[in-house]
């Protein structure tokens, strides 16, 4: 197998027949075998009767429907658990992302290199959308001591060395990208134009985004826990050098009268300080428990045209 592609699919049962067409088109010209694996994630749009029909009438495409909705993370996992080319593209299935880029992945590749992002330019996202990811990006890279490009998304062509040693990561808090960056071996990102979003909109909102990031970055940076000693510490700096200066007025005789608003106010900062620290700690202990149930990242109901495969 030359070229596996794997997509997550939620919310876009739409674009899925004329996604197929493209990528038959684009893979057919590039290479002689290939293979499409469409994974659902418990789309509320059904699209696994789509999924069906598009498998009983193409044996290269390959259907996987989850229990449940994992996330589209996991999706990539279970895909890429099943995928058996010598090189696997990950692509989104709202369109956004180009089949008729993969091409110019694959060429780029051949040159030597293990894997390939796509560097998305002049992105129809909306402003907010944006400006938030930017921002996350921004903070991603420095709680996780490393430089994330927030142009460069899962769109990508990676080697199967690369892919082994992805599968091998079982942890719960998981991004493809972040994963394939860590692995590390010759990576490069070639420019590439995006399109607009074929039908629906994005699944992800305000409040996914937020829960998401503090995952990934608590999943990936212990830096959070090292900010909070840092803080703690100042605060009892700040606190002890207040209290040497009231020392030494009440030796001078100053006469000065402390009020309860004051008092009151540092006893809420001190509890607030104290709540968010035992807060963060909660958080990463709660990432420990959810690790040593080991339960399966997830749990497939059905597949089409799969032949089984054994995961690390």
């Amino acid at each position: 197998m030359d070229i596996s592609v794997v997509i997550p699919v939620y919310g876009c049962r739409a674009a899925l027949p004329a996604l197929h067409e493209r990528l038959t088109k684009a893979l057919s010209e590039c290479v002689e075998t290939y293979e499409i694996i469409l994974v659902e994630d418990c789309c509320p749009q059904h699209s696994w009767e789509s999924i069906r029909e598009i498998c009983a009438q193409d044996p290269h495409v390959k259907g996987i429907h989850f229990s449940r909705n994992f996330g589209q993370a996991t999706a990539v996992t279970a895909g890429v658990d099943q995928s058996c080319g010598d090189w696997v593209v990950v692509m989104d299935c709202d369109l956004q992302d180009r089949p008729e880029a993969i091409p110019a992945l694959y060429k780029k590749a051949l040159e030597g290199y293990d894997v390939v992002f796509a560097r998305r330019i002049a992105r129809k996202d909306s402003a907010l959308t944006l400006a938030l990811s930017r921002a996350y990006y921004r903070v991603y890279s420095y709680l996780a001591d490393t430089k994330v490009d927030p142009s460069i998304g899962n769109f990508s062509i990676v080697s199967r060395s690369v892919i082994d040693n992805y599968c091998k990561m079982r942890e719960h808090g998981r991004a493809y990208e972040v994963f394939i960056r860590w692995i590390g071996f010759r990576q490069t990102a070639i420019d590439l134009e995006t399109e607009e979003r074929f039908s629906g909109k994005s699944s992800y909102n305000l409040r996914k985004k937020l829960r998401f990031a503090a995952t990934l970055i608590t999943s990936f940076s212990n830096k959070p826990l090292h900010l909070m000693i840092r803080f703690g510490a100042l605060v009892s700096c700040l606190s002890f050098i207040y209290i040497v200066v009231l020392v030494i007025q009440k030796l001078l005789g100053y006469d000065y009268q402390m009020g309860w608003p004051s008092m009151i106010a540092s006893v809420y900062l001190m509890s607030g300080i104290i709540l968010s620290a035992i807060g963060m700690v909660g958080i990463y202990i709660g990432n420990i428990f959810e690790e040593t149930k080991n339960r399966p990242l997830y749990v497939i109901a059905e597949t089409l045209n799969c032949q089984k495969k054994e995961t690390l």
